[in-house]
């Protein structure tokens, strides 16, 4: 179990980090800079040697590696991103950028996403100084830049120019997982990410003949990208279950004495109640329309009309993915990948995601431990280019009511303070004996 230092520290640095206005409005427009030396002071105080990287000036990360006891054991990586995403001041109860702690709880823009976990890091790092502690594995902590965007500028910078710094590494952690989830009915499920769709945001373009708006034109640009964009939001993708998907289904089956039959998943999901949105999104590919643009007057017809789509697919859907919006899209609208990053999947039998249980399970022994795919993705796919296994492992106990993925980029974000003292407890416990 952590000290009553740290325990202090990881409220404090939720709260000073969030009051650190590190909004990321894609474009590069974002500056980490004022974080990232917030977190390399913190462990420079943990006799630690940092490392601020930068591809572009502002848009810093750090690096820094605490040595393990057992030099023939593989290194571990332990990652946050220092960057948000925007939150609108008037929406808010309180100041999203205020770092407010009150009625026992923290306020702000990465209370959740992922504030809260960069301070669990320092936080345990900082306690291990002062007990002489060291851990079994190498852990390399890595701040990141950017992840609310591209990552060109945070992970992806670092695995392809600085891939020396994580030598040793064969497995991550990361966000999105160790949470309470309830069920409605008692039970307190805690999901660990062992596994991400992969990331499809395109661009579809449709190009058709200009004309006066008054005349008729068969070659309308908009009317051609808009039934491919009907197409695309209504399409009905098929169940596809990859493993770690179907580990979920078989422990969540178990935990609730229902048949696992994996040839009936709607109605498995529908067996499952609430415990369906652990998985729901996740049994298959999906593309959702999400920006227009075309035209500058009213009486024009455009030449070309441009739309955005995010897509996701599964560890092994791209072909599928990719061979479906072509039948889509059609023959008058091309699309190509704005953005594109590869899908994640991570043993559910290993001796690291047994370790996560059992940390989990000794604070919260009440809870029922599950694996599950993430419906988004985070920096592990870019540093999985360096041949680690990524998993999701941000501990915090919620109470009933507390609804944290709806947080995630949410009005009102914000974390309990008995939730970030579970989240040291837990993280120290599993970081030292990983």
């Amino acid at each position: 179990m952590a000290d009553r230092q740290a325990r202090d520290e990881v409220v404090a640095f939720t709260s000073e980090l969030i009051r650190i206005d590190t909004t990321n409005r894609g474009g590069g427009d974002c500056q980490e800079r004022p974080a990232a030396e917030y977190a390399a002071e913190r462990l420079a105080g943990a006799g630690l040697e940092p490392v601020l990287l930068e591809r572009v000036p502002g848009r810093t990360n750090v690096v820094a590696r605490v040595q393990g006891s057992d030099p023939s054991a593989d290194a571990l990586l332990v990652h946050g991103h220092l960057d948000v995403v925007p939150a609108e001041a008037a929406d808010w109860s309180v100041h999203p950028f205020s770092g407010e702690i009150r009625d026992g709880v923290v306020w702000g823009r990465g209370a959740v996403d992922m504030k809260n976990m960069d301070a669990m890091i320092l936080a345990v790092v900082r306690s291990w100084a002062r007990e002489g502690v060291r851990p079994r594995r190498d852990v390399v902590i890595a701040f990141t830049a950017d992840e609310e965007a591209s990552a060109e500028d945070g992970s992806g910078f670092l695995a392809d120019q600085h891939a020396g710094l994580f030598e040793g590494c064969t497995e991550g952690v990361s966000e999105s997982g160790a949470f309470t989830f309830h069920d409605g009915s008692g039970r307190q499920i805690y999901p660990i990410a062992a596994g991400e769709r992969g990331t499809g945001w395109l661009k579809l373009t449709a190009r058709g003949r200009a004309g006066h708006g008054s005349k008729v034109n068969r070659e309308n640009a908009v009317t051609r990208l808009s039934a491919a964009i009907a197409r695309i939001g209504a399409h009905e993708w098929p169940l596809r279950l990859t493993p770690t998907v179907r580990a979920a289904l078989t422990e969540l089956a178990a935990l609730y004495g229902i048949d696992p039959d994996l040839d009936d998943i709607d109605g498995l999901l529908t067996k499952l109640g609430p415990a369906a949105k652990l998985v729901e999104a996740t049994v298959r590919n999906s593309a959702n329309p999400t920006m227009l643009s075309a035209g500058y007057k009213v009486n024009v017809i455009p030449g070309e009309a441009v739309a955005y789509v995010d897509g996701r697919y599964l560890p092994g859907g791209e072909d599928e993915f990719r061979t479906t919006l072509d039948a889509l899209t059609g023959p008058d609208v091309d699309w190509e990948y704005s953005h594109h990053e590869t899908a994640l999947q991570a043993p559910v039998d290993s001796p690291t995601f047994a370790r996560m249980r059992a940390a989990v399970q000794e604070f919260a022994p009440e809870g029922h431990v599950v694996p599950y795919c993430m419906s988004g993705g985070t920096d592990a796919k870019q540093f999985s280019r360096l041949g680690i296994t990524g998993y999701g492992f941000a501990p915090l106990k919620l109470p009933e009511g507390f609804d944290y993925q709806a947080l995630f980029h949410g009005v009102d974000e914000r974390v309990p303070v008995a939730a970030l003292h579970f989240g040291v407890d837990v993280l120290d416990r599993f970081l030292r004996t990983a």
